[in-house]
């Protein structure tokens, strides 16, 4: 039996993942963001219910969180609350939307949110507090760090290693056996054909490091 899901975040992203859990017939006890304005208005039929810090009134093991913070670039917000409430001794539930396509032997880490459309093929491995977003294709054996964000659409082909906390924008492609490091920018509907140094943001078709 699953426990309730309490969401982090009210923005966009959090409002995918609420219809994600609905999907998924998960009960929803509510949404927590730290505007205390915005207490008792309600996202996608979910109440806000208070800010991050009456998380803790719930014990650890009676809930599990889902971290509503996405990511236009850089992934350093939703890492901060991810680490935090795993401190706290909270888990993180790992969302799969059932229009996702996900084959058996694929490895998913705690936190792991997958949604509609998304296809991740075999020998993969996500790393936690990942996002793999819409209608993104991660191909066979890619390696995918913590706290990475795969944008809709893009395109990892096989024996692609994404380093952690890396953000690889809207309808990217990145080529066969290609390394891209940690912390690293992907640019929107870039074609990675070489290797990404740590930090690197690349835009372009070819992409290219911008200096």
């Amino acid at each position: 039996m699953k426990v309730p899901v309490i969401v982090i975040g009210a923005g966009g992203h959090a409002r995918v993942l609420i219809s994600s859990l609905k999907a998924l017939q998960r009960e929803i006890i509510g949404i927590f963001h730290p505007d205390l304005t915005l207490i008792g208005q309600s996202i996608s039929g979910i109440c806000i219910i208070g800010n991050d810090d009456k998380v803790l009134k719930y014990a650890p093991d009676s809930i599990e969180l889902v971290n509503g913070i996405g990511s236009v670039s850089s992934t350093e917000k939703r890492k901060e609350i991810y680490m935090k409430f795993k401190n706290d001794g909270y888990s993180f539930a790992t969302i799969v939307h059932p229009l996702a396509k996900i084959m058996n032997d694929v490895q998913l880490g705690e936190g792991v949110q997958v949604m509609a459309g998304a296809i991740v093929q075999t020998g993969c491995v996500i790393g936690d507090n990942a996002i793999i977003n819409t209608g993104a294709i991660i191909d066979h054996d890619c390696m995918i760090g913590t706290h990475a964000h795969i944008a809709p659409g893009a395109v990892l082909s096989g024996n692609v290693q994404v380093g952690a906390m890396t953000h690889i924008g809207t309808a990217a492609t990145v080529i066969q056996g290609i390394k891209i490091a940690a912390e690293a920018i992907i640019g929107a509907g870039a074609v990675v054909i070489k290797d990404v140094p740590p930090g690197g943001k690349v835009i372009g078709n070819p992409a290219r490091v911008m200096e």
